[in-house]
């Protein structure tokens, strides 16, 4: 190999390191998140009601907030979809434009990378905000049979028995028996409140009222709602130069009898061709699509690799009874250095091909509590501590640099 093939392959950049920020309000502030080595930030204005306009000057503020520290908004994560988008119900015409209005407003100010998901009603979910580990670490954790215990006993969904297996149902039963009410308490608030970024202080019979309001939906039809909404916004988003990435459901399955429909390759290949269009993307998120045993992550890297605008990186560790817990970044069910393989080499692609943006901006999703954030005070939404997050993105940046090198010597060979 000549001496300046080896430069250029010694040269390709790792992907675009980057944190979520969840605002002023965010107990990890901006400075701490330049710390770590990241140069971006994923975040979206929270304090702005789902559905309602993001004036420029909201736009111009946060951004500005961002780079005064040093940082730069790489994707909006997210500007959330209003529910009657979902349910296809209500004064659509008004969304539908306060959505345009809100692109148009972000690529005026620079900001042309969009998350957003299409999860009716709730955003992810799990069962155990603080599951600790041997190690005294503490990790998000989903059971179906606490779920149950939540839909039967907490809830009490009309037919909700029928979404479980007869032995998830008996556990749940008898886990219920073992709580006292200040645990129940606990228990269903984390259910209810996580929605990132902000706390709505729900009650269960804010949430019967929200299944209620989504009860006529099937997979079919919100499907046909979410093509809908591509129909209404990516012409516009694709004259502005303004680019969407759909999220993975997560879980990945139906939950609460309601229906989910960006689980695995087959439903994403759908909806990428709903509006066969390059504004119309995927956010990539080994996290969710991980925890479904049927997805060959690397492969779908591979299949969707042009539509892929944002990466979440993360892992689950998957259990024989359907539970799931988010393992370190390099540990648990997903392969990450052969989807970090396939990540670096679509980067590669758009870099040798000379498109606009072309590198990949990811971050490290969620991470375990540790080390002295164990003591520190509730008000961190759960997943966002700062150091289990700072210790992914060392692993990953490590992981990134390893195969960089590997290619660099496999091709001086």
């Amino acid at each position: 190999m000549n001496d300046s093939a080896s430069a250029a392959f010694s040269t390709r950049p790792a992907m675009l390191e980057a944190f979520r920020w969840f605002g002023p309000a965010d107990p990890v502030p901006l400075a701490w998140l330049r710390q770590t080595g990241a140069t971006g930030v994923f975040s979206a204005i929270h304090r702005i009601p789902y559905g309602e306009v993001w004036s420029r000057a909201d736009v111009r503020e946060h951004k500005t907030a961002i780079e005064t520290a040093g940082l730069r908004w790489v994707a909006v994560e997210s500007v959330p979809v209003h529910e009657d988008i979902k349910t296809g119900r209500g004064d659509l015409a008004r969304w539908f434009e306060n959505y345009r209005a809100t692109l148009r407003n972000l690529a005026a100010e620079g900001v042309r990378l969009v998350i957003y998901n299409f999860m009716p009603a709730l955003d992810w979910l799990r069962t155990d905000m603080r599951h600790r580990l041997p190690d005294g670490s503490e990790c998000l954790r989903f059971d179906p049979h606490r779920l149950a215990a939540f839909d039967i006993h907490a809830l009490q969904r009309k037919g909700a028995e029928a979404d479980y297996t007869p032995e998830q149902i008996a556990r749940a039963a008898d886990w219920w028996q073992t709580l006292g009410d200040t645990e129940r308490e606990t228990f269903i608030a984390g259910i209810i409140d996580v929605f990132p970024g902000c706390k709505w202080g729900l009650s269960l019979g804010d949430i019967r009222d929200m299944l209620a309001r989504h009860a006529h939906l099937d997979a079919a039809a919100l499907r046909a709602n979410l093509a809908r909404f591509l129909a209404e916004v990516v012409p516009t988003a694709e004259q502005i130069g303004v680019r969407l990435a759909i999220h993975p459901d997560d879980p990945p399955f139906p939950v609460l009898g309601l229906p989910r429909i960006v689980s695995d390759a087959e439903s994403i290949a759908a909806i990428l061709r709903m509006a066969d269009n390059p504004a119309n993307g995927l956010c990539f998120c080994t996290g969710s699509l991980g925890v479904r045993t049927t997805n060959d992550l690397p492969a779908m890297v591979r299949q969707f690799a042009p539509r892929i605008h944002a990466v979440h990186l993360r892992s689950s560790q998957r259990l024989p009874d359907g539970a799931f817990y988010e393992a370190g970044h390099l540990e648990g069910s997903v392969d990450m250095p052969a989807v970090v393989r396939e990540l670096l080499a679509e980067q590669d692609r758009r870099q040798s091909t000379g498109e606009r943006d072309w590198q990949l901006p990811f971050r490290p999703d969620h991470g375990r509590v540790m080390l002295d954030d164990l003591g520190k005070p509730p008000g961190v939404t759960p997943g966002y501590s700062c150091i289990g997050r700072m210790r992914g993105l060392a692993e990953l940046r490590g992981l990134m640099a390893g195969l960089r090198a590997a290619e660099k010597d496999s091709n001086a060979q």
